[in-house]
């Protein structure tokens, strides 16, 4: 049995504070949210009837500063995945020392089976209900699983009409609104910039590697066109219409031509269909989970062949296989460092709002670089000094500062 993802990440939290010696108090006072909230969302729909749905917003901690993190509309959403998300999110925010705290939210929804104004009542209600407990230096939200620049433009909207234009209430923004360049691929960027952090750490770079790639949605397809401009060969890759596999390197350029024309992967003929199941299992140097949670498990990670594994999807491997990968020699780039190039990006565009000023997308490029550089480099010392693995070095290291803020603040008062 596969534990989920709230007791994995509470797992991985346990094990950094034995690691660097964190008191027993503190650490129960780190482990529990700062708050939870659950508010019911009525609205009437196109067709006239009234429905209800469940919000939810867990706000972890804000030692470090406001707290962060995005707001999901899917049929899954619960209270533990939400806890598990937002816990997930102060640890992330600190290994990449952005001066925030951790928070998530969402409704449980199917949003396809939503008209576009039956998503706009929903999420305006759900925005009415959380104002007076977010905010730009309170817990600025961002998009996630089934939200998007229009969702945050309504949220910006709602919010205003109590607190006075706030455009740094939220990211993830269209530009029109106060959005940053280069936020839409930084995600995928921040993962091609971690991913050539490593390999270089092992006297590889990417073009000379093979890489397979779960998912193909905005981290995947940035992520694979990133490698493929820089040389990497891409052998397999899949989303949710099927897999492709392709040993001699699948054309990314000519993938996205398909995809634009209308077409789907399962009938780009750059490749052989495979089964998707299989995709994880292919011969390659890097595998690079874009998609779901919990896709390795203790049952298939002995099927494993890549050498490393950049978790760019939430939570990809389970506890169990991790230690399963560790005996095999797999090194894997922890989730908590490797798709955080989404927060960063999100953190350069919270201040650009506050100065009013905003950045060429160079210059958030250049920053987004420094800063998973930065990270990298702090990830290993934490490593070296603790003779860990790197998801235990980037966990030791976000505890370890947000453990840090906390003592300073004086939380025994």
């Amino acid at each position: 049995m596969t534990m989920n993802a709230l007791a994995a990440t509470t797992r991985n939290f346990r094990h950094a504070c034995r690691l660097i010696n964190v008191d027993q108090k503190l650490e129960m006072s780190l482990l529990i949210p700062f708050r939870e909230i659950k508010v019911e969302c009525s609205i009437p729909m196109d067709d006239g009837s009234l429905v209800s749905y469940i919000g939810f917003r867990v706000q972890h901690d804000n030692s470090r500063g406001p707290m962060k993190g995005g707001i999901r509309y899917h049929p899954k959403v619960n209270l533990d995945e939400v806890n598990a998300l937002a816990q997930l999110m102060t640890w992330k925010t600190a290994v990449m020392d952005l001066p925030y705290g951790g928070a998530k939210g969402g409704i449980a929804c199917t949003p396809k089976n939503l008209t576009k104004s039956e998503l706009e009542r929903m999420t305006r209600v759900f925005t009415q209900k959380l104002q007076d407990l977010i905010g730009t230096n309170i817990d600025v939200p961002a998009p996630d699983m089934g939200t998007n620049p229009q969702t945050m433009a309504w949220i910006l909207d709602e919010y205003s009409k109590f607190h006075g234009y706030s455009p740094a209430c939220v990211t993830g923004k269209p530009l029109e609104l106060g959005g940053s360049l280069g936020r839409e691929s930084a995600t995928g960027y921040g993962v091609v910039i971690s991913t050539e952090a490593l390999l270089n750490e092992h006297g590889k770079s990417i073009k000379d590697s093979t890489f397979v790639i779960q998912g193909f949605g905005n981290v995947g397809s940035w992520a694979a066109r990133m490698i493929h401009e820089k040389g990497g060969k891409i052998v397999a890759l899949s989303d949710i219409t099927g897999a492709i596999k392709n040993p001699n390197g699948i054309d990314i350029v000519e993938l996205f031509k398909h995809r634009e024309t209308g077409g789907d992967l399962s009938d780009f003929n750059g490749g052989e269909t495979m089964d998707p199941d299989e995709l994880l299992f292919q011969q390659c140097d890097v595998l690079i989970p874009c998609a779901l949670g919990g896709v390795i498990t203790s049952e298939n990670a002995d099927d494993v062949k890549a050498k490393f594994i950049i978790e760019a999807a939430n939570h990809p491997t389970v506890p169990e296989a991790d230690e399963v990968l560790y005996k095999k020699g797999v090194v894997i780039l922890p989730d908590i460092y490797a798709n955080a190039g989404g927060v960063t990006v999100s953190y350069f565009e919270w201040v650009q709002n506050i100065q009013g000023f905003m950045w060429e997308e160079k210059v958030v490029n250049k920053f987004l670089i420094q800063y998973m550089r930065q990270a990298f480099r702090d990830i290993k010392d934490m490593c070296h000094t603790h003779n860990c693995s790197l998801r235990m070095g980037a966990f030791a290291l976000g505890v370890e500062r947000v453990a840090r803020a906390t003592i300073l603040r004086g939380w025994e008062a």
